[in-house]
């Protein structure tokens, strides 16, 4: 038997955020659930109580588990036989930090969006406290749990490419290419363009961090040191809708990253290279089921999703036949698959899953870069990205 069939039943999740009008909240749940790891029991879905409510409901939660605040979700589940075992973060980013902590200091685990905290120190003590607890925290980087994704950093650990010399990694889109912030329908969003609310930077805290984790991750390493333009490219916006930086590795590799909202007609381009010294490997998520990788001297090749050479735990990260295309809802069910994996093993007293979904490690790393690049473009110089602890 598998240790989850050993420990018999899905794990009981509740969703903080994530209610009506929710794009994300659909992925968050539909992701969860696909597996079977998960089943949503509880939740805040909104700020107002009523509406978090009334959101329940329509989602099939019992009404008196849809909650109007994180505190009283917290304590009248600790309080139930059948109370909920990890709650899963997709508020503002103003909140991450506060839900997050709280739960951890309940004994939950914890699924959180990114940013995982508004501040750097804020993600180590969130580290600590992960630690201190004994609990799982997953952040939801659902680009890096593609089976393709997965696949490429398979390839560079396994020295299939050679050292890594040099990463390329981008996320282009157009969605802040016009001012929402005098956009009377956007009043919903109109939070991301608030620096108290998102961060101090709008397109590193929105996708600018999603770029950074999924090149850190396919090349194994972390950025060690940056030299950053965050201008913005919306006349008279003051928060960054762009980021352009050369990066160095804490491997030796080179590199360039750049993410901005403000690219008028794109949509979500998101593409990573890897070169190294005997070879490269390249993916993009126009074309999510394929990895493009090549050798010195030797043809190209083009590996897709479901290929039977494939490594069956890369195999087991998709859900249907090669040629029938899957995305992000599955990337993020990878994720979250894989944090109820771990949350079982703990819970059986087994040795953790080699899993490789990413943790509040890799957020605090996140917030060390995004440190770094703020200060670099201050300062018009080299900036070195703060230590942080090992995933």
């Amino acid at each position: 038997m598998t240790p989850r069939e050993r420990f018999g039943r899905p794990l009981r999740l509740a969703m903080l955020g994530g209610g009506p009008g929710s794009w994300i909240g659909g992925i968050h749940r539909t992701a969860a659930e696909l597996d079977n790891a998960w089943r949503v029991v509880a939740g805040v879905f909104s700020g107002d109580p009523s509406r978090s409510r009334a959101a329940g409901a329509a989602l099939g939660v019992d009404p008196a588990r849809a909650y109007g605040d994180v505190d009283a979700l917290i304590a009248a589940e600790r309080g139930r036989d059948d109370g909920v075992e990890a709650v899963a973060i997709m508020t503002p980013n103003d909140s991450h930090y506060a839900y997050a902590r709280a739960a951890l200091d309940a004994g939950l685990d914890v699924i959180a969006d990114k940013p995982v905290a508004r501040t750097l120190a804020e993600a180590l003590d969130l580290c600590a406290r992960t630690h201190a607890a004994g609990r799982v925290f997953a952040v939801t980087h659902g680009y890096s749990a593609y089976p393709m994704t997965r696949y490429a950093r398979r390839l560079v650990r396994d020295g299939a490419i050679g050292a890594p010399r040099f990463v390329q990694v981008e996320y282009i889109q157009g969605g802040m290419a016009v001012r929402i912030e005098d956009d009377p329908d956007a009043k919903r969003n109109r939070w991301v363009v608030d620096p108290t609310r998102t961060g101090p930077s709008l397109v590193m805290d929105a996708i600018g961090c999603h770029a950074q984790h999924l090149v850190c991750s396919i090349a194994g390493a972390r950025v060690a040191r940056v030299l950053a333009d965050l201008t913005p490219l919306m006349a008279g916006r003051t928060l960054g809708d762009h980021a352009s930086a050369l990066i160095e590795l804490d491997n030796g590799a080179r590199g360039t990253y750049t993410a901005t909202q403000a690219a008028a007609g794109a949509e979500n381009e998101i593409r990573v290279g890897v070169f190294g010294e005997k070879g490269h490997v390249q993916w993009s998520q126009r074309e999510s089921t394929y990895l493009r990788f090549a050798r010195q001297n030797e043809p190209l090749q083009v590996i897709g999703r479901g290929d039977r050479f494939l490594p069956p735990e890369i195999v087991a990260l998709g859900r249907t036949p090669r040629g029938h295309p899957e995305g992000l809802r599955e990337a993020f069910a990878n994720i979250y698959r894989e944090a109820a994996d771990a949350v079982v093993a703990r819970e059986l007293g087994d040795a953790p899953p080699d899993s490789e979904y990413p943790r509040i490690e890799d957020g605090a790393h996140t917030m060390a870069f995004v440190d770094a690049c703020l200060a670099s473009h201050r300062a018009r110089r080299w900036v070195d990205v703060a230590a942080t602890p090992a995933s």
